[in-house]
């Protein structure tokens, strides 16, 4: 049963969790709830991981594909299969947005190859995100968009090199909302 007491938890606690501080209205009686503390910069570091489509936000570090192979047969293969195809998670090699149907993956869908380094830092593996260091986040993407004939085997990757590939799906994504009824 919801009631507006429950939301307003509910909405404090999801702000004491970005850092803001909140003091609820006194319940009956004059009493303060007292939620709410402050979040110290390194605690809300820790949350701040995001890594924008222009590179914003890539740590240190650099990784190449021999490497990103290593990693991704450790730790990708059983989940995404050997290549990227296969396995019983998404696909995320090969494929075509323009075949019919659709088969996306990172190298046919994705616009942005900053967007792979920031999923798999965050997300992966998925059950234990968070896990991989920079150099290896780094070494599994070089990896994904080798397998997607997006780089060379050559390649090496960091926060100048990663957001200067272009992924082949870069213009396939319209910033305008083509509904009608928006602006």
């Amino acid at each position: 049963m919801s009631t507006p007491r429950a939301g307003l938890a509910l909405a404090s606690l999801a702000l004491v969790a970005v850092g803001c501080e909140v003091v609820a209205p006194a319940p009956t009686g004059g009493q303060r709830y007292g939620l709410g503390t402050p979040l110290d910069e390194r605690v809300l570091a820790g949350w701040n991981i995001d890594v924008a489509p222009d590179g914003t936000g890539l740590p240190p570090g650099r990784g190449n594909v021999a490497q990103g192979r290593t990693v991704y047969e450790s730790k990708c293969v059983s989940c995404h299969g050997e290549k990227g195809v296969g396995g019983p998670a998404n696909r995320l090699a090969g494929g075509s947005v323009k075949s019919r149907p659709q088969v996306k993956t990172v190298g046919s869908f994705w616009p942005h190859a900053t967007t792979i380094y920031d999923y798999v830092n965050r997300a992966m593996p998925w059950d234990r995100p968070q896990s991989l260091a920079p150099d290896e986040v780094y070494a599994v993407t070089a990896y994904l968009l080798f397998i997607n004939g997006i780089v060379p085997e050559s390649a090496t990757l960091d926060a100048v090199s990663l957001p200067r590939v272009r992924m082949p799906n870069r213009d396939g994504f319209n910033p305008v909302d083509p509904r009608p009824d928006t602006r």
